[in-house]
């Protein structure tokens, strides 16, 4: 009798719990950090713009959802959805090992290689653009690209924003061979890119493409390989605090049906040129 009490009342306290848990998302909150054009930035009228802003929109869309939209920092982005700022990140993230230990990801909805780039006059830029490397499954053509690399940077002033797969990649592969210096802002990085402030910049090739259609980026260039895997992670997704497992059910439903009807490749197409859609 005392055996089935206590199975009943353990029964109750996780049906209490689950219904604790449950959340009406009839409206998300979403953060963005509005300054990585063309993955999502601001226009002259302070508007929020880009790829993953229509796709914001799109996926609420089919969520049945009503979606805010939260401009925050990059450095800032991860601890403000775990405080309850908003309920899912959507801002050109990556999906890495190292993020996956304090937040979820839905499944990738895009994936865009890094690249190095510097200065038309450089002597880097003797070294051209060509190849691609996947850092899970080096073989020896690819080890002879970030050989070259490697030599070619020895000694440089090296850019990437903060707390992105690019300075990982930077502190893990080139190490104290360059010194490294790190942004806050994209624009930031590209400003002294194209200033000569540091010899050159890492990032994924979509957002400097943005900026070298621009008068003060049209005197820069790629160099060495397309790289991703390792580092760079698997693709990009939306984030989320690891309890909202319902939440992350609703955006890969949307995900597949955003991909499934064309509109995906779309979003992507109409910001970066090409369709970089997963």
């Amino acid at each position: 009798m005392m055996k089935r009490f206590f199975l009943t009342l353990v029964t109750f306290l996780l049906m209490t719990i689950s219904f604790a848990y449950a959340h009406d998302w009839s409206k998300i909150k979403i953060g963005t950090e509005g300054a990585y054009p063309p993955w999502n930035g601001m226009n002259a009228a302070g508007e929020l713009e880009g790829a993953e802003i229509d796709l914001v929109f799109d996926l609420c869309a089919r969520m049945n959802a009503e979606c805010e939209l939260v401009a925050q920092d990059w450095d800032g982005i991860i601890p403000a959805l775990q405080n309850g700022k908003y309920d899912a990140i959507i801002a050109g993230m990556s999906i890495t090992a190292e993020r996956m230990e304090v937040i979820n990801f839905s499944q990738g909805y895009a994936n865009e290689p890094a690249s190095f780039s510097v200065l038309k006059s450089s002597s880097l830029a003797a070294l051209g653009h060509s190849g691609k490397v996947n850092m899970d499954d080096l073989n020896a053509t690819s080890e002879g690209l970030l050989a070259s690399l490697k030599s070619t940077l020895k000694g440089a002033t090296v850019g990437v924003q903060g707390s992105t797969t690019h300075e990982n990649f930077v502190k893990q592969v080139l190490g104290d061979s360059v010194t490294m210096k790190s942004y806050d802002t994209q624009e930031n990085l590209e400003l002294d890119l194209s200033v000569g402030r540091i010899d050159a910049a890492l990032s994924d090739q979509g957002s400097m493409e943005k900026f070298m259609e621009s008068d003060n980026g049209k005197d820069i260039v790629f160099i060495g390989p397309g790289l991703g895997g390792g580092p760079f992670g698997e693709g990009v997704g939306v984030g989320l605090r690891k309890r909202d497992t319902d939440l992350l059910k609703m955006f890969n439903r949307a995900i597949d049906a955003a991909r499934a009807d064309g509109t995906l490749a779309e979003h992507f197409t109409k910001w970066f040129g090409k369709d970089i859609s997963m």
